[in-house]
């Protein structure tokens, strides 16, 4: 494995992996609500289908580095479902956490987050993948894991838990959201 290519792609990898998570934002509305944009686009505004974007950015690209630079598998294979678990843990608990000191999202602090942690999360798939160590010794649990996760993943948007994860904060409503909601009078009604 080319450790120097393997460096450039992981670095590549954070800008590419955005400008995904930016057109899977809007790929939903871009197509009408196709099976394809709802299970890889977002569908709301939800803290969730926010971390969906950017982990469907993440997988792709990682099957591109894969077929690119051809890594060991297995350590691979781990070492990216550790960063996976790292994204979709560390957006919301930063996003959540510096709620409690705001009145509300403030999107030059989200998108400059979800950066900060992508960046992060190329960094630990690299490092793992390239140290000496036996994390592919872990790659059953890590199969498991990934497995668990593609289940959560499209589940979670046509059948959301009712928590804040995944509501919509316009809406209030949870998963996919009818086009003939009428936005002003669910939010006249929450109040």
């Amino acid at each position: 494995m080319n450790k120097r290519l393997f460096k450039i792609l992981e670095i590549a990898g954070i800008l590419v992996i955005y400008l995904i998570a930016v057109l899977l934002h809007f790929v939903y509305d871009l197509t009408n609500g196709s099976v394809l944009a709802i299970l890889f686009g977002s569908v709301n505004e939800s803290v969730w289908e926010h971390i969906k974007i950017f982990c469907v950015g993440f997988v792709f690209w990682a099957i591109i580095e894969l077929l690119i630079i051809k890594p060991p598998f297995k350590k691979y294979v781990v070492a990216k479902t550790i960063s996976l678990y790292f994204l979709s843990l560390c957006i919301p608990a930063f996003f959540y956490a510096y709620n409690l000191f705001t009145s509300g999202p403030v999107l030059i602090l989200d998108i400059l987050s979800s950066l900060a942690f992508l960046a992060l999360a190329q960094y630990i798939s690299y490092k793992l993948t390239v140290n000496e160590n036996s994390i592919a010794d872990y790659f059953c649990v890590a199969l498991m894991l990934l497995m668990l996760y593609f289940v959560m993943f499209f589940s979670f948007t046509v059948f959301p838990p009712k928590v804040d994860l995944f509501k919509d904060p316009l809406t209030g409503m949870y998963g996919i959201i009818d086009d003939d909601i009428d936005i002003g009078a669910v939010f006249l009604d929450k109040s």
